[in-house]
């Protein structure tokens, strides 16, 4: 097996043999903390033909002319989805990545390094290759373990179960939800903003990962690793900041996985289960509402304003269902959006095709020994540890599931 040095240096190499290669680029490569999730690469185009098509491809309008004409990124209005990276007719926009400084940090070893898999890792990186099998093989690549973020969805699903309990008491409130999607609270944020007062101030479950287990361990190194390219842009705002070292996208882990020459499939299983089937189905669309609903069924079974949830996924979904909502065409107390068409599973860096990996994932639900987080000891218990003495604590939570918005 290749160490990590000799892969690291190999990787480094590789990006230094073409000679034209952009300074900033390679910056971006080796200190992504520092950097947007999204760059340009030389020069922007500045042709009309060139803004028309690239312009009318992006739903929001964030591709705009800066005063010498060429074509740039709105920040005030980008909510890091993928489209200004995959659909720039002259390639001038990039993704940015983090495989180099998260092989550094597993090379250096000085502190313990855990890989935090999003909910929908499940048959990403082959069928065969089980929860276990990836558990031993993040381990062979010298991370400490691998924790499923499902765990932590589990717990968020309390939060907004509680929450919607508290806040939805009337016909005609409502609640606007998935706290998993960058991409929706981001847009929320920044073109709705008038719709803040009904977006619970919860932090996503890869936050919720982070910040426990910098709770619990201090010194360690949090890496998630799923199909998202907005992740890379929240663990970076700054209310946020801290939980979350590097993001890997599947593609990059896979990547990591091919230069070691290490094969998941081929590992011994490490099974520990420990999500519900609730934090298990937050990767598809639809996922977060079910999970709600039932959990909110558990709590108080005899509340007079029942669940009615509606769900967006993609964009121009999302955008459409937030303009119904702001006409007064409310027929729903939760609504639910995620970026991606499929929700997660359909990210712009999963391996699989999305009706795939929503198949996976339910049937990785519906193997969960737990329907929903109430009933999952382990909810409870990491409660416990983390100074919860009941579930209704989470609603007076400050610091570890609740975020304070603020402009970046």
């Amino acid at each position: 097996m290749t160490t990590f040095k000799e892969l690291y240096k190999n990787l480094v190499k590789t990006e230094l043999q073409d000679q034209n290669f952009d300074k900033n680029d390679l910056n971006c490569l080796l200190n992504p903390k520092y950097n947007a999730p999204k760059h340009k690469i030389g020069e922007y185009c500045c042709s009309n033909e060139a803004y028309s098509a690239c312009a009318g491809k992006h739903l929001l309008d964030v591709l705009v002319k800066d005063e010498k004409g060429n074509l740039t990124i709105d920040k005030a209005l980008c909510i890091d989805c993928k489209v200004n990276v995959e659909n720039c007719s002259a390639k001038k926009f990039a993704a940015s990545k983090d495989v180099l400084p998260v092989i550094k940090v597993l090379t250096d070893q000085k502190g313990p390094v855990y890989a935090l898999i999003a909910p929908a890792f499940n048959g990403q990186f082959r069928a065969d290759v089980t929860p276990g099998k990836l558990r031993s093989a993040f381990k062979a690549l010298g991370f400490c373990g691998m924790i499923e973020v499902a765990l932590f969805a589990d717990i968020l699903t309390l939060k907004e179960a509680l929450e919607f309990d508290r806040n939805i008491k009337n016909e005609g409130d409502f609640q606007l939800t998935s706290c998993c999607c960058p991409i929706w609270i981001t847009m929320i944020r920044k073109i709705y903003h008038e719709l803040m007062p009904h977006v619970p101030g919860s932090v996503s479950p890869m936050i919720a990962a982070g910040r426990t287990l910098k709770r619990i361990h201090p010194h360690s190194v949090t890496v998630f690793v799923g199909p998202c390219v907005a992740k890379k842009a929240e663990a970076k705002e700054k209310d946020l900041l801290g939980a979350i070292d590097f993001v890997l996208t599947f593609k990059e882990m896979q990547e990591i996985f091919k230069f070691s020459n290490l094969f998941p499939e081929n590992m011994p299983e490490n099974i520990k289960d420990h999500s519900s089937k609730a934090g298990r189905c937050y990767a598809s669309a639809g996922g977060v509402s079910e999970a709600v609903e039932k959990t909110l069924k558990r709590l108080n079974p005899s509340r007079e304003i029942k669940f009615k949830s509606k769900m967006a996924h993609g964009v121009s979904a999302c955008k459409q269902m937030i303009e119904e909502i702001r006409s007064g065409n409310i027929k729903a107390n939760f609504f639910e959006g995620m970026g991606c068409f499929g929700g997660c599973v359909g990210g712009p860096k999963a391996i699989l095709d999305k009706n795939e990996g929503k198949n996976n994932v339910e049937k990785y639900g519906n193997q969960a020994a737990y329907e929903v987080p109430i009933d999952n000891p382990y909810v409870i218990e990491l409660l416990h540890i983390l100074g919860f003495d009941t579930v209704e604590q989470l609603l007076n939570d400050n610091e570890l599931f609740t975020r304070k918005f603020v402009n970046n």
